[in-house]
């Protein structure tokens, strides 16, 4: 084993500072994956290599060497370095190629940052978000979020209170926590009212409240406030009165306005182009496509139209998210139009990563497999798995989703008595 004591005989100035050096360290051997077991072996003890991490002690020539070769970095790869402050680390990070490659740096870096650096915390604890969101972690986005929300309100500043609460409140809503979604949203709303904030930060808050707002089944209030996001928005170019009118369909839909959705939703496919935003225009046909199989009646043709739109952006732009949702809406186009096997297929398809939907996407899967039960004369089993998710749906407050299963349920051929 090398000798882990500090080799006195060699110049100071050879010896890589602490605690750069273990910062280093880390994150070299988190970048790769490695355990602390796993970079040392039988070579070192991992309590030394932790010692070495966290700074209290010193490296030996020898055992740089050794470390460097078990990592795969040239030998002089721990050169004093001037420790980088937490503004720089955000930098590279918020411009490099694979954002995700920061995380460890941007962790260590905000374990180690002082009150003084709250505008580059936050802006750290933003970056942590979307990467979260991006992989749809879920869990670990809702919780850096809640951090970004509690430092907002110590900075003060009422762009970046309203900020993370909607961003919040989205994360929420995704989780299908809708009561906490609607809370967190009527707050940055109530922000947005109260301080001046550029006009796109009060329209998004307004998005994210009515589409909350619509899953509660507080129906006048969305529409009251989809008014208002289109008044916002009339005279603004960009996406956002795009969305506006996506947004604005969606209410008139769940208010049984069909005829006015699918007009809305006619101006909005008409008013983005796929130069504009790809991504948000891939991610209006599918919405469109969903809106279209939620009709009465069904505009089951014009849904297939948007699903053939959307593939080709999928395949060049989609994420695993958006892979999953057209998979979903294909099974329910395949529903209604009476092809079972096809419906049935696609099921299967969602079964390994359907994590990955929305905890309404999850439902609505759930749904149709159900529906695919009682069609081929399964009621017994299919009533009594639609009854326990319309009360997971009540549950979770998404009032319309539940409402929607009751009626699959209402609906049933010959149900069994209660």
């Amino acid at each position: 084993m090398p000798d882990q004591r500090p080799d006195h005989g060699r110049a100071e100035s050879a010896v890589p500072d602490q605690p750069a050096f273990g910062r280093q360290l880390r994150a070299l051997r988190q970048q790769r994956g490695l355990s602390q077991a796993e970079l040392v072996g039988t070579a070192l003890s991992t309590a030394y290599l932790s010692r070495l991490e966290s700074g209290q002690r010193p490296p030996t020539a020898k055992v740089l060497k050794l470390l460097a070769e078990r990592l795969g970095v040239p030998a002089d790869a721990f050169a004093v370095a001037p420790p980088q402050g937490l503004g720089e680390i955000v930098a590279k990070a918020a411009s490099a190629p694979r954002p995700d490659d920061a995380v460890p740096a941007l962790r260590q870096a905000l374990a180690e940052a002082t009150a003084a650096d709250a505008g580059s915390r936050w802006h750290a604890l933003w970056l942590l978000a979307e990467i979260h969101t991006r992989r749809l972690e879920r869990a670990e986005a809702l919780a850096v979020l809640h951090r970004l929300v509690t430092l907002g309100d110590d900075i003060g500043d009422p762009e970046l209170r309203v900020r993370a609460r909607n961003r919040l409140a989205l994360c929420h809503r995704s989780l299908g926590e809708i009561p906490a979604a609607y809370a967190v949203a009527q707050q940055a709303l109530a922000l947005a009212d109260e301080q001046p904030v550029p006009a796109d930060d009060a329209a998004r808050t307004l998005l994210t409240l009515i589409s909350v707002e619509a899953e509660l089944g507080r129906l006048p209030d969305a529409r009251a406030h989809a008014d208002d996001l289109r008044a916002l928005t009339a005279d603004r170019t960009g996406t956002l009165p795009v969305e506006a009118l996506w947004t604005a369909a969606t209410v008139r839909i769940r208010q049984g306005d069909d005829a006015a959705a699918l007009e809305l939703l006619h101006q909005a496919l008409h008013r983005l182009d796929s130069h504009d935003d790809l991504v948000l225009w891939l991610r209006l046909r599918l919405a469109a496509a969903s809106l279209c199989l939620q009709m009465t009646p069904r505009q089951v043709e014009e849904a297939a139209a948007r699903l053939d739109e959307a593939h080709p952006a999928v395949a060049l732009v989609g994420t695993p998210l958006h892979n999953q949702e057209f998979l979903l809406l294909s099974a329910q186009l395949a529903y209604q139009r009476g092809r079972d096997e096809a419906a049935e297929a696609a099921c299967a398809g969602l079964a390994p990563t359907e994590h990955l939907l929305t905890f309404r996407d999850r439902v609505r899967l759930h749904l149709l497999r159900n529906q695919l039960l009682l069609r081929r004369g399964e009621s017994a089993t299919a009533l009594a798995n639609l009854r326990d998710l319309a009360r997971q749906a009540h549950e979770a407050a998404n009032i319309d989703l539940a409402a929607e299963i009751w009626r699959t349920i209402a609906e049933a051929p010959h149900q069994p008595a209660s």
